[in-house]
């Protein structure tokens, strides 16, 4: 039977037609309501005993239709979307967003230094939340829990810096098309400097109970085995492509914001198997707190957002004290501010990966079109490559070290 990347439209038929087999392999479906599978993910898998024989993955129902409901809002008014794509990273998503936004309207190189700097530490701390959850699920998924409360325990941490800075823990919508919403509140970098100390020592002691752990190490070495040449041809981005030894990182090689003055270095793999996944993510996370404390350091004062009034709210006490300030605020929020014909596209890295976003714009406050390149979406698109050969056992571990979310990659 051919193999298809993503299965077939009726996959009721597609049970159907494996069942009429030799009677020697067997049709399981793994999810969509399994805590192994991170969200609402089908596979629906044929089976040789315990070895994998093809492996077909199924999504679509946590689709929301994020793309099209951007076609009826303004700009601004989609930015609470983003925070439930990657549902665990909602800053940086927020940041990729409106950065594509400010492309669009051709304002990204008038960001402040401080606005630079508050979204590169929103993006970070992002990152290491994402990373710390990714992290403490795959060691749970593969038995150890100790792992989970270590990681989960720095995670609520970044929670709260994230609701003294926007006023919410997980949904923040924090960051606004030419700026943030607020200056960062008195004391926040205190905050961030005491935590980067804590974080780093709990990162090392999930290093200890995992890295040399030999149950975890047979779990996971040359388990899930992605090629350099593969993660190329598959389109994985983010920590599943560098882990294949894939020295790529749009920090980097495309960098924005303030990221060029940063220290930091790119982390990658070499045998690219759970392992090495693992790895990476681990040591994503120490070079984000040197970010983070490069950040704190050197956090310069100024404004936060660009002086442009024709895109940015102007200032409440203004508005409650001026008619023509009233006016102009009234006009911002209901008909949104006025965008330039044209196509662009940017994409940041995430901590997925690539998190892409497409406009298209024929004037006006709403977009004509917007298209969202989920990294997750990619990264599964690699399973019926990589799954089959494995033992059933082998997907708790396979898909914990892909460390995918559901809600951005059916959108």
């Amino acid at each position: 039977m051919p193999s298809t990347e993503f299965g077939y439209p009726d996959m009721a038929a597609r049970t159907a037609e494996l069942d009429k087999g030799d009677g020697e392999k067997m049709v399981l479906n793994v999810g969509p309501s399994h805590p192994s599978t991170h969200g609402v993910l089908r596979i629906l898998m044929e089976l040789d005993g315990e070895v994998i024989t093809r492996a077909e993955p199924d999504i679509g129902y946590l689709h929301r239709g994020d793309e099209k409901i951007a076609e009826n809002l303004t700009y601004t008014q989609f930015i609470p979307y983003t925070d439930r794509l990657d549902y665990l990273s909602p800053l940086a998503n927020n940041v990729a967003y409106v950065m594509a936004v400010e492309k669009l309207l051709g304002i990204q190189d008038q960001l402040t230094p401080r606005c630079q700097h508050i979204r590169v530490m929103c993006c970070e701390l992002a990152r290491i939340s994402s990373h710390l959850v990714g992290v403490g699920c795959f060691g749970m998924d593969v038995g150890a829990l100790t792992v989970f409360l270590y990681a989960f325990n720095q995670r609520e941490a970044i929670y709260n810096l994230c609701e003294a800075l926007s006023g919410a823990r997980f949904t923040a919508s924090y960051t606004r098309v030419g700026g943030v919403s607020r200056d960062l509140p008195q004391g926040w970098l205190d905050g961030v400097e005491k935590f980067i100390p804590e974080c780093w020592q709990a990162v090392d002691e999930v290093d200890k109970l995992l890295s040399r752990n030999r149950i975890f190490i047979d779990r996971t070495r040359d388990v899930g085995v992605i090629s350099r040449e593969e993660a190329i041809q598959f389109g994985l981005t983010g920590p599943n492509l560098r882990g294949s030894g894939v020295d790529f990182d749009l920090r980097k090689r495309h960098p924005y914001l303030c990221y060029p003055e940063l220290e930091f270095e790119t982390v990658a793999g070499s045998r690219g198997d759970c392992y090495d996944r693992f790895q990476v993510r681990m040591e994503e996370i120490r070079q984000s707190l040197k970010i983070l404390k490069q950040c704190c350091r050197r956090m310069p004062g100024g404004a936060v957002n660009v002086e442009a009034p024709k895109i940015m709210l102007p200032e409440k006490k203004k508005v409650l004290g001026k008619m023509e300030e009233l006016i102009h605020q009234f006009m911002l929020v209901t008909e949104g501010f006025d965008a330039p014909p044209g196509e662009v596209y940017f994409e940041a890295e995430n901590p997925k990966g690539q998190l892409g976003f497409y406009l298209c714009s024929r004037g006006g406050g709403v977009p004509y079109r917007l298209k969202i390149r989920s990294p997750s979406f990619a990264n599964l698109s690699i399973l019926p490559k990589l799954l089959p050969g494995h033992l059933l056992a082998d997907i708790t571990a396979i898909l914990g070290s892909l460390d995918f979310v559901m809600g951005e990659c059916d959108r």
